[in-house]
């Protein structure tokens, strides 16, 4: 570990204090508090405290800067921490800085870090403290809550691990004697909460059933009763009378939405005492066997089937038509998604007229504003957007600017949409609409890449991010062929010596051909398929 850091004087913040005494006795410590903002302002107002600055943590802070290819506010945030050896943590940094955060604490290079939950579960770092500042947390129409005892042992069981050290600290803060008390009672002498069982639950039950029998683990209402008599859930409730019911109407949604099919027409019959009734067999239809195979909930899988029809039929009359926000709004109104971007009171106007602007390329209906749903589909509407900001090549800051998400959030939200594309593609391929798969691919790419279309030739290059694929198109490398023609010398200006010699020898040398997905000699986006 790095030699000792030299504290300022204390401050009138008692979880300042438990950090800086954390510091000073040369340990580490996790400070727990509620929200990302509130990780960020704690981590700096410790970093204050704190008078040296090593070389190591310049680098950190560098490393930080760097992520990112014009650095966000956060990120220098980050960085100003860093350079004190403190450090913030949440689900809106970018997955480099996150790493870069953990391994600098496992190396003690970082010896504080401030953060929401994200670190409570299951990570195994050498924390001797556990400081936990909130314990209470936004619930919605309940407002500040508790938190969870359970979830409170997962935050104080990160000091102390085995691994690092003998034993550890769980220190929580608590403002008043009164509060100090209720703090005992609740959650150092309560018993944690029990476990329930989510079996029964629509989305659960119905991505499991479908899974089970399209692997054929059971095929006959008899089995299925079987099987799901030793769950856990049935264990919990005995109540196989409940659970029947809800398995009765799943399985006549799945026939419905033409997952399944059973000999009885296409209908799920009632579990009945019966021994023909409850024998009836249900097999899995090719579409159903691809939904299971993609772990993609049935009902988002039926909204998609629904989708791609309307596409196919709206591509061929072309009196609407699709675009790449048809399948951006798709797949951000999806329950994998959520949660949504949230909207705030003056972006109501804005969005709805966004929405009407797109409403002749989006592929489902439009709710009444007087519809519960409608706040979702307006919710879809903003995060599509902030997907289509992205294709068109924004960056990390205007994104946060214009839709305040933070880059984890950001990456993580445009991973769902490249998996959701994909299972697009799948479905496409099945239901045999292969007149979509080339425009859903091309969307896919923009997702993976944030890029413009006239980029695509050049992104599919080793070595081409889409920093690189802009400066080669604004100079008139706009393709492979151009790429084969321009000096190397001019290359290497652009792009950097050992990148366009990369390049150069893609397009040239046989022993490096194009990646997968390209074909040798391809020149323009018209050729791309």
């Amino acid at each position: 570990m790095p030699p000792i850091l030299e504290i300022k004087q204390p401050s009138s913040d008692p979880t300042v204090n438990v950090a800086l005494d954390t510091l000073e006795k040369n340990k580490q410590a996790l400070v727990f508090v509620s929200s990302k903002r509130g990780a960020e302002k704690q981590a700096e107002e410790i970093a204050k405290k704190v008078k040296v600055s090593l070389a190591a943590h310049k680098d950190l802070a560098s490393q930080a800067l760097k992520a990112l290819s014009r650095p966000t506010p956060q990120c220098e945030r980050l960085a100003e921490c860093l350079e004190k050896g403190i450090a913030f943590h949440h689900a809106g940094l970018h997955s480099s800085q996150k790493t870069l955060v953990e391994d600098a604490f496992r190396s003690g290079a970082v010896r504080i870090i401030c953060s929401t939950p994200t670190l409570a579960m299951g990570i195994d770092l050498p924390a001797y403290r556990a400081i936990i500042r909130d314990l209470k947390r936004y619930s919605g129409r309940l407002g500040m809550a508790y938190i969870q005892v359970l979830e409170y042992l997962q935050m104080v069981g990160r000091a102390g691990r085995p691994s690092f050290d003998t034993h550890g600290q769980g220190i929580t803060i608590a403002k008043s004697e009164g509060e100090a008390e209720e703090i005992k009672r609740k959650f150092i002498q309560g018993e944690p909460e029990s476990i329930y069982s989510k079996l029964a639950v629509e989305p659960v039950l119905r991505t499991y059933l479908l899974s089970l029998i399209a692997a054929n683990v059971v095929r006959s209402q008899d089995q299925i009763l079987e099987f799901f008599s030793k769950t856990f859930w049935a264990h919990q409730y005995h109540d196989m009378g409940e659970l029947g019911f809800k398995i009765t109407k799943t399985l006549k949604q799945l026939v419905d939405w033409e997952f399944l099919r059973s000999p009885q027409g296409g209908q799920a019959s009632d579990f009945v005492s019966g021994d023909e009734m409850l024998n009836e067999i249900y097999t899995a239809t090719p579409l159903g066997k691809r939904v299971a195979e993609l772990y993609l909930d049935p009902y988002t899988a039926r909204n998609f089937v629904v989708a791609l029809r309307r596409a196919q039929t709206q591509s061929a009359e072309k009196s609407n038509g699709i675009n790449d926000f048809s399948f951006l709004h798709l797949v951000a109104n999806t329950l994998e998604m959520r949660p949504l971007l949230s909207i705030k009171v003056k972006e109501w106007d804005i969005l709805q007229e966004e929405a009407l602007r797109y409403q002749p390329y989006v592929l489902e209906n439009e709710p009444s504003v007087y519809e519960p749903d409608f706040e979702d589909y307006l919710q879809a509407t903003k995060t599509a957007l902030m997907f289509r900001d992205w294709i068109e090549e924004k960056d990390d800051v205007v994104l946060m600017e214009t839709f305040d998400v933070r880059p984890g959030e950001s990456r993580a939200k445009l991973g769902i949409a490249d998996w959701l594309l994909g299972t697009l593609v799948e479905l496409s391929q099945v239901l045999e609409l292969r007149d979509l798969i080339k425009h859903i691919n091309k969307t896919r790419i923009r997702i993976e890449h944030g890029i413009k279309e006239e980029l695509i030739a050049l992104i599919k290059l080793r070595g081409i991010g889409r920093v690189r694929a802009r400066k080669l198109f604004n100079n008139k490398i706009k393709d492979l062929g151009d790429i084969r023609t321009a000096s190397l010398t001019t290359l290497e200006q652009l792009i950097g010596k050992e990148t366009a010699k990369k390049i150069k020898d893609q397009v040239e040398s046989p022993e490096e051909p194009i990646p997968k997905g390209t074909r040798k000699g391809q020149l323009s986006m018209e050729r791309f398929e």
